[in-house]
């Protein structure tokens, strides 16, 4: 089997750690490993296997010799060198918001629009973590159903917001004090819930909101659907939780037809009625759990689900190497 020269922006972060580990664990055809970040990282050595990597420092020169490049380092750092990397002859798979809604470039969850997946541009964009999970759990219901309309309010953890979130969560959670006034009111993350992830636009609307309603439209192929979200910051170390609902195009669907549209979807563990997917149960795990299946009471073509997904990993790293393995397999590079 032919192998690939890797190259991995953000290497030291959660999500490049994760990509690392999924590479080796998933025997992914790599031959070459640069593990690339900033240069307070330089130096750092990084065990993957039986093997160690010594961190080097990003610069626009990094990406000689390069097949494939990730990039997970925010999309300052990815619109800065994401065509260097182009320049350099890589595809490139990026995890960051910066070319996600640019109509040339695929947005791609490979359960659900592997057919849009190409590599002329260079690019391939990787959703956000919230739609990753809510495309991954309504797709098959798109298919045999239709949707006209979503309404979605996320419940997601600090390590969305990097490794320093995930330590001042847990400072706050093992503090003595009951001060609070140290933190901004987005840094108060222990004992509290914050309704506000990323700036507010214009219309009230958060970056992180806009984000799940235009990335599902793209994904989905359906600019008409109507969809509205809103997201919180949770105390939650991982794994981001989301509440539902869905109307359905299909008159009269029954719950039971519902449900077992939703187990027929790849890479989904429906929860029985009674059984409570957590965040507890998702950590650590690549499938995204949907429970709490529920019926609407005044509207027959309501549903109301509960899902819950590791957001490093199919969230983000796992669905990243797996775009990665389709395009090794339909032999795009």
């Amino acid at each position: 089997m032919k192998k690939f020269n890797i190259a991995i922006v953000g290497a030291t972060g959660l999500v490049g750690e994760k990509i690392c580990e999924l590479l080796e664990n998933r025997s992914f055809p790599y031959n070459n490993l640069t593990l690339l970040a900033s240069k307070r990282s330089k130096g750092k050595q990084v065990n993957i296997g039986k093997r160690t990597y010594v961190i080097e420092q990003l610069t626009k020169d990094s990406f000689h010799n390069t097949d494939i490049a990730f990039f997970s380092a925010g999309s300052e750092v990815s619109k800065e060198y994401v065509h260097d990397a182009l320049e350099a002859g890589a595809v490139v798979i990026d995890n960051t918001s910066a070319f996600r809604m640019e109509k040339d470039i695929p947005l791609i969850v490979p359960e659900v629009n592997r057919e849009m997946l190409k590599v002329d541009k260079g690019i391939i964009a990787n959703p956000n973590c919230s739609t990753i999970q809510m495309v991954m759990a309504l797709e098959k219901i798109r298919k045999h159903f239709g949707i006209q309309r979503i309404i979605a309010s996320t419940y997601q953890s600090v390590s969305g917001a990097g490794r320093k979130s995930m330590q001042t969560l847990k400072k706050q959670m093992t503090s003595n004090s009951d001060n609070t006034d140290e933190f901004s009111q987005d840094q108060q993350f222990a004992y509290n819930v914050i309704p506000k992830i990323d700036e507010f636009t214009h219309d009230g609307y958060t970056g992180e909101e806009l984000k799940m309603i235009e990335e599902t439209k793209k994904i989905f192929n359906d600019k008409e659907i109507s969809i509205s979200a809103t997201c919180v910051r949770v105390p939650v170390l991982t794994s981001h939780s989301e509440s539902i609902y869905v109307e359905t195009k299909k008159k009269n669907v029954s719950l039971h037809d519902f449900v077992h549209t939703l187990k027929l979807m790849q890479g989904v563990k429906v929860f029985e009625q009674h059984d409570l997917p957590m965040p507890v149960d998702a950590t650590n795990k690549e499938e995204v759990f949907v429970g709490r299946i529920r019926k609407d009471p005044n509207y027959h073509n309501g549903f109301h689900l509960w899902v819950v997904c590791d957001n490093l990993l199919k969230g983000a790293a796992l669905n990243t190497v797996q775009i990665a393995e389709c395009i090794v397999e339909d032999e795009l590079i």
